[in-house]
């Protein structure tokens, strides 16, 4: 095993540019243009300005939000929640209510071009136009669906539930294929060039399909269960968490199965990763931790800690980066959201 990186004696590139707070456990957090949407578990979303402003308070979900994300190439909000339905809101307006077939809408993915937006709810996966039409339905899942990922390249939407990873185009009423997986995916995540598809398991594994021959490989050894899993823009590289490290994997020729990932450790770091985040373009890394802090790594670099802070008191849960990488918004268990420049 390599050593772990340690950190740098180099300027702390993260610059703080304004913090504020929402009213309880951050679950989701969005940005679209200068605009950055922040869900609270108990159901409200606010949605701030460029200068931490609230542009829109709005209601969210009855007895909780889920998840939430902006439609891309459009303007509308689109939220899930505890209440059964999936919200479309248009600024301050709730433009359209959408029926998840359960008590609780877990899960939402825009397809990339905006067109389609895909829910999760126990068992079922709907598929619905951005007008809020329903298109199809996918209720043939074992278990509660734990997961969607739209597939680049492709209108084929990925749900991942006990047993594997089901793959469907969106047309047919059937799955095309499915990677059949003896064990619980949590989270889900395709390179961007669409060529493999990794998820995160219970049993503290990570697993890799290459989706054109449906060829599996796997990585065992991690701490915990693996619920942060992140590729960099080349297709390359993904960061896991799992544990106090965060491990960047080789991903490149026969893929990584059997190589030794870089770990990614400070000196003082106990606390596990919450989560891990690539910029969408560039070569820096974000990850947040258990304690509060959240740190930027260049993963390339010998000294690859470029910088950190200390968010909260409480853990810090979710990562967003904006559209041109330059602002890294942070999320914590008590309700605090703060956002960085990256210098």
């Amino acid at each position: 095993m390599m050593p772990p990186a340690r950190r740098p004696k180099s300027e702390n590139r993260l610059r703080p540019v304004w913090r504020s707070t929402v009213v309880d456990h951050v679950v989701g957090l969005a940005w679209s243009g200068d605009a950055l949407a922040v869900a609270a578990v108990s159901g409200p979303v606010t949605v701030f300005d460029a200068a931490g402003q609230v542009r829109h308070a709005l209601p969210g979900h009855g007895f909780g939000t889920s998840a939430l994300g902006w439609q891309p190439r459009g303007n509308l909000l689109a939220t899930a929640g505890q209440d059964g339905r999936a919200r479309l809101w248009d600024g301050a307006n709730e433009s359209q209510s959408l029926d998840g077939g359960a008590q609780w809408v877990e899960r939402l993915a825009w397809h990339p071009d905006g067109t389609r937006l895909a829910t999760a709810a126990g068992k079922k996966v709907r598929l619905w136009s951005a007008t809020g039409e329903l298109l199809r339905e996918y209720a043939g899942h074992a278990a509660t669906v734990q997961d969607l990922a739209w597939q680049p390249g492709t209108g084929h939407l990925a749900a991942a539930a006990y047993g594997g990873v089901s793959l469907y185009d969106g047309v047919s009423p059937e799955a095309l294929r499915t990677f059949v997986w003896k064990g619980s995916p949590l989270t889900l995540a395709w390179s961007p060039d669409g060529k493999v598809l990794a998820h995160g398991n219970q049993d503290a594994t990570v697993h890799f399909w290459l989706a054109a021959a449906g060829t599996p490989l796997q990585m065992t050894g991690f701490p915990g269960k693996v619920r942060e899993l992140s590729w960099d823009a080349t297709s390359r590289y993904l960061a896991t968490g799992g544990g106090a490290a965060v491990c960047v994997w080789d991903c490149a020729g026969a893929g990584p199965e059997g190589r030794t990932p870089r770990m990614l450790l400070e000196d003082d770091a106990e606390a596990a990763v919450t989560a891990v985040q690539w910029q969408r373009r560039g070569p820096l890394l974000a990850s947040a931790y258990a304690s509060g802090e959240v740190h930027l790594w260049q993963p390339a670099a010998k000294s690859p800690l470029a910088g950190r802070d200390k968010v909260s008191a409480e853990k810090a849960v979710t990562l967003a980066w904006s559209a041109e990488d330059r602002l890294l918004a942070v999320g914590t268990a008590a309700g605090d959201v703060a956002v960085y420049k990256v210098g």
